[in-house]
């Protein structure tokens, strides 16, 4: 009498469908997530209303201390002009001010000035208004 099993068991699984949804779910994450580079520098931005997210492409910091960064270098007040030119002929003419809510308000129109002269669009950093 021959006993053998008529259906065989397959022990072996197959990972092509694991590795489809793990790319989908990849792809899904890297497309929703927010484009936004915040600055390493410590600054407490001013709260606003409507706070729309801007894809940085210069970043300019100025600290409580009166301390000017670009792109997080740091960059002394004279020489803050030359900086900004240099920067922004790598990169599209967009200047985003990360400026503490502490410092005089003529510190942040300076900047604004220099990089409206060097023909640049900017866009002042604020955090969203708690409720």
């Amino acid at each position: 009498m021959d006993l053998k099993a008529r259906n065989k068991i397959e022990t072996s699984f197959n990972f092509s469908s694991i590795a489809d949804i793990i790319f989908l779910l990849l792809i899904f994450f890297m497309l929703t997530s927010s484009f936004v580079t915040p600055s390493g520098l410590p600054v407490n931005l001013p709260s606003s209303k409507t706070s729309t997210i801007v894809l940085q492409r210069v970043n300019v910091t100025i600290t409580p201390d009166l301390e000017y960064y670009v792109n997080d270098q740091p960059v002394s007040e004279d020489n803050l002009e030359n900086a900004l030119r240099s920067a922004l002929s790598e990169q599209e003419g967009v200047v985003v001010l990360n400026v503490d809510k502490s410092v005089p308000v003529e510190y942040l129109v300076r900047v604004a000035g220099i990089a409206t002269a060097l023909e640049a669009k900017v866009s002042i950093a604020t955090r969203p208004e708690s409720r």
